[in-house]
């Protein structure tokens, strides 16, 4: 067995009363691939970001070659050989390749850098990883998959003995995709010890020596040789479950005859998404699934007007074929969206449950909650407060207010306004599982009086719960829509992760 490298034992980490990591075990070999796997929230960026030194742990032990090392900041963590490749690429596209390279301690002659000195450096890491790439050329020009590269390239400089690759592959085509994981045998079969952190578990079973899955911050599986697992076995050990049952409630499939309340054909952003296409008839909930970067957020943000530069054929439930460029124009058009970051997109924390409430209301009417007579938008906001189970009061700050509350404030202001089609975005992130289910009660109320439903959650268990029609994404296009059989937890996440990488 090759030798260990670095080891977190028994790692625990808290933030406030909440637990990321409970005793969590990690061990990395010389020249192996390790892939840590788990759902969102399931304590692979804590564990990710202790070994980094972006953050402490409360309780456990770090090694390195089996002697205790403390690992308080990024710079301890470089110094002990440790790199690593985030997910969102730390470069600087003003810059030129060659300095980008070396923005950590670059060397110096006279009191300059030295940039033969870096040349010299970088030559054969570029050349060990088949990057052909002129130095003097802007980061900024380069292709995503390119800068991938320039990332990957600029953490090996230094010769790390681990690497941390946060989700390498996720913005990738199928043709980069392929090259990256042989640019990460490459790396392996050096001897430098890799961590892979990825949601695709086909390119885990493809690449990976080793497998270690988090599921509530604990170990569900430690350090298992990954030839023994299937993708199967690797969801399993995620959820913890064989398969999860259809949830009870759910409306079951869209009728044949149903009216369509939005048709969308061919929407391309940039190259975020392209070609997707879909209809959401009234009265329906209809899920986009993916995984990060796959492309779901941006259809809502395309349809509510966030995104510009958008092409394709769409009529919004107004009969109109043109996108909303502005909130007032969106909710002119029938449309309402929940946003996933409540707190910055939602809600104005500072203010009271009934300005919150009815500031929908006052943007429509072109007019600011103080023209507008208190007393009448202060009775508006109750009767949502008393209809929605707001446990609160009008006059309270909605940053006062639990996670699950401030969620049905943001309901509230649109359920006013009658939209017939709600864009959901992560409805339920960072609530309890009592708001939860209550928040899903009003989604399939919305459907039952008509509304059309189009959510995109990070949640396979939401999405199975709540949907007529679940479509699956990948690399911004849909590529088919789950079946029947596959509407639950395990077998979304299962048919995610064996579609097709996108071309």
């Amino acid at each position: 067995m090759p030798a260990e490298v670095f080891a977190a034992r028994g790692v625990s980490k808290r933030y406030g009363g909440v637990s990321a990591l409970a005793g969590a075990e990690l061990v990395l070999r010389a020249g192996e691939v390790h892939a840590l796997l788990g759902e969102n929230g399931a304590g692979k960026s804590s564990l990710v970001k202790i070994i980094a030194g972006v953050t402490g742990h409360d309780e456990g032990e770090l090694t390195l070659s089996g002697e205790p090392i403390r690992i308080d900041n990024p710079r301890a963590a470089r110094r002990h050989g440790i790199a690593v490749v985030s997910q969102e690429l730390n470069l600087f596209p003003d810059l030129d390749v060659l300095t980008n390279l070396f923005v950590h301690d670059p060397p110096t002659r006279g009191g300059f850098v030295d940039r033969r000195a870096m040349a010299r450096a970088a030559a054969p890491h570029l050349e060990a990883l088949g990057v052909d790439i002129p130095l003097d050329r802007r980061l900024g020009t380069l292709s995503l998959a390119e800068q991938q590269l320039v990332e990957i390239t600029r953490a090996l400089i230094p010769e790390p003995r681990v690497l941390i690759l946060d989700e390498p592959t996720s913005a990738l085509n199928v043709a980069t995709t392929g090259r990256l994981l042989d640019v990460v045998r490459r790396i392996r079969d050096v001897g430098v010890a890799v961590l892979y952190v990825s949601h695709f578990l086909q390119e885990v079973a493809s690449v990976a020596d080793r497998v270690t899955v988090l599921r509530d911050g604990r170990n569900a599986l430690t350090d298992e040789p990954a030839a023994r697992l299937t993708v199967s076995d690797m969801v399993h050990a995620m959820l913890g479950v064989e398969e999860v049952p259809q949830a009870e409630g759910r409306a079951g499939p869209a009728r044949a005859d149903r009216r369509t309340a939005l048709r969308v054909r061919d929407l391309t952003v940039g190259d975020e998404i392209a070609g997707v296409s879909f209809d959401v008839g009234v009265g329906e909930i209809v899920g986009l699934a993916g995984f990060e970067g796959d492309g779901p957020p941006v259809v809502l943000d395309t349809l509510w007007g966030r995104r510009r530069r958008a092409r394709g054929d769409v009529r919004l439930p107004s009969g109109s074929t043109r996108l909303p460029r502005s909130t007032a124009a969106a909710i002119g058009q029938g449309m309402a969206l929940i946003p996933s970051d409540r707190k910055r997109l939602g809600l104005m924390l500072d203010q009271t449950v009934w300005e919150n409430i009815t500031a929908a209301q006052a943007l429509t009417n072109g007019q600011g909650p103080a023209v507008l007579r208190t007393q009448r938008l202060r009775d508006t906001a109750q009767r949502w407060v008393e209809e929605l189970h707001i446990n609160g009061y009008v006059d309270t700050r909605v940053s006062a207010l639990s996670g699950g509350n401030q969620q049905k404030v943001v309901l509230a202001k649109w359920l006013q306004l009658e939209p017939s089609l709600f864009l959901l975005d992560d409805p339920t992130r960072g609530v309890d599982v009592g708001a939860r289910a209550e928040l899903h009660a009003i989604v399939r109320r919305l459907a039952g009086r008509g509304c059309a439903v189009l959510i995109c959650s990070t949640d396979m268990l939401e999405l199975a719960e709540l949907c007529d029609r679940v479509l699956l994404m990948r690399g911004g296009r849909v590529v088919r829509e789950a079946e029947e059989a596959e509407m639950s937890e395990a077998g979304l996440v299962a048919a995610l992760n064996t579609l097709p990488a996108s071309a």
